[in-house]
């Protein structure tokens, strides 16, 4: 019963990683479809969330299945519920690609980004699309170090959010309200990302510390 036990629990596990590659995949190409104008990709993003949704649900759903048969303790009982809030936050991520295709979509066949911010939200997917990958690693090897390691690539997303803000209230931006409208909702939905790959990663040190809080502090017990 034990062995079938942490099978399951090995299965909750992979389903979260594979979650976290989906919300990578989505994020390049909802990115792809708001630099290129693409409506085709756009309309898959969107389409392709329903999938992301349904793998969360599963987790949500083998979780509460453990949580019934085998009422777990100590680690396990964390590494359960934990899984469920990592899946919520992972599916978040899922559902920010998917605001970027649909404003990618709204604006086509017009570009969404004036060519001077267009960098800043470039950079801003590669940096989510390896907070993503990131966040799959640490999960996968339960490593609090790699998990650290993500509050700080996150950093930069914060960089870029506020380089963002700067452009848009500078004295050479003489966009339409519109554009700054969508540029504003944009690098924030790369921003939010970025804040739910590192709510995964406080988690991920939670789960092997048993401690919230500065992950330290964890490392220390």
């Amino acid at each position: 019963m034990r062995n079938a036990f942490h099978d399951d629990l090995d299965r909750v596990s992979d389903q979260l990683v594979h979650m976290t590659e989906m919300v990578g995949t989505a994020m390049t190409r909802a990115t792809d479809a708001l630099v290129n104008t693409d409506l085709g990709v756009a309309e898959s993003v969107i389409a392709a969330d329903d999938d992301i949704d349904t793998v969360r649900r599963q987790v949500d759903d083998l979780a509460v299945d453990l949580l019934a048969r085998q009422q777990p303790v100590a680690t396990d009982l964390r590494m359960v519920v934990t899984a469920m809030h990592m899946a919520s936050d992972i599916e978040r991520m899922g559902d920010l690609a998917r605001h970027i295709a649909k404003i990618a979509r709204m604006r086509y066949p017009k570009q969404a980004v004036p060519q001077e911010v267009l960098p800043h939200i470039t950079s801003m997917s590669e940096w989510a699309i390896d907070l993503a990958k990131k966040t799959g690693e640490a999960i996968d090897s339960k490593d609090v170090h790699a998990a650290q390691e993500i509050e700080r690539l996150d950093d930069h997303m914060d960089d870029l959010h506020r380089q963002i803000f700067a452009a848009l209230h500078s004295e050479g931006w003489n966009h339409p309200t519109e554009t700054a409208v969508d540029v504003t909702l944009l690098s924030r939905y790369y921003e939010r990302f970025g804040d739910h790959a590192v709510a995964v990663a406080d988690r991920i040190v939670y789960l092997v510390t048993g401690r919230y809080g500065d992950p330290n502090e964890g490392l220390q017990r």
